[in-house]
């Protein structure tokens, strides 16, 4: 069984939502960017880290934009479910950009990164690190791993949104280069679910694109529930 969640921005009160105690060893709650946890190394920051790590189920992650990838970058690289992870501690791994992996009997093809809305931002001394946007190759790699397993997967897991999601949502206006990237994966590949984080609403697009952020959702349902419903409450 898989989850799916938005942003956290290092909030630890997500992890007590009684949805997820249902969830066991094998499963796993995927979070769409800006995890927010890696961000001063401080102590007890470590501990918190550890203890997410001893939850009973897998904590996965993709970065978004708000990730500290100094420190993000010092956890080694290594292989997990067939795709490439940083393992920061126990169950909780980031999940590398451009990867497919197995999870939970399902197939995911994870892609983190995106690019800060102020391009100030960006500079040298601020918070936000230019190595939030993915690479020529990091692209390329995502393509060619998706071609390695015949262009299907079950779910994407994004924290941008394909251009065509962007443009629904919030009008059209502005894309990155990652929007535009994340359409041609669109056109190429067959899915059952896409869900991306970094527009911080939760909303269903009809049929299988889903805006996540402070709601939990579980990967193979077709409606995201609002935080503040009763659960399995009737309609």
């Amino acid at each position: 069984m898989i989850y799916i969640t938005g942003d956290i921005h290092a909030d630890f009160s997500r992890f007590k939502n009684p949805v997820l105690k249902k969830l066991k060893k094998q499963d796993a709650l995927i979070i769409c960017g800006d995890f927010g946890f890696i961000w001063d190394g401080s102590p007890k920051e470590k501990k918190l880290l550890k203890k997410i790590g001893k939850l009973p189920y897998n904590v996965l992650f993709v970065e978004g934009t708000h990730e500290n990838y100094d420190l993000l970058e010092q956890y080694e690289v290594g292989e997990w479910c067939g795709g490439k992870t940083r393992l920061i501690s126990g169950r909780l791994r980031q999940l590398m950009r451009g990867q497919v992996f197995e999870i939970a009997g399902k197939t995911v093809f994870a892609f983190g990164g995106g690019q800060t809305e102020d391009v100030y931002e960006l500079t040298e001394g601020s918070n936000w690190w230019a190595r939030e946007i993915p690479s020529e190759e990091e692209l390329a790699e995502g393509l060619a791993n998706l071609e390695r397993v015949g262009n299907s997967v079950d779910f994407v897991v994004t924290y941008e949104p394909p251009s065509k999601m962007q443009d629904f949502l919030l009008g059209s206006g502005d894309r990155n280069h990652i929007n535009t990237y994340l359409s041609e994966v669109y056109e190429k590949i067959d899915f059952k679910g896409w869900f991306f984080g970094k527009l911080h609403m939760n909303k269903l697009v009809p049929p299988k694109y889903y805006a996540v952020y402070d709601g939990i959702v579980p990967a193979d349902e077709t409606k995201i529930p609002n935080k503040k419903e009763p659960k399995n409450k009737e309609k």
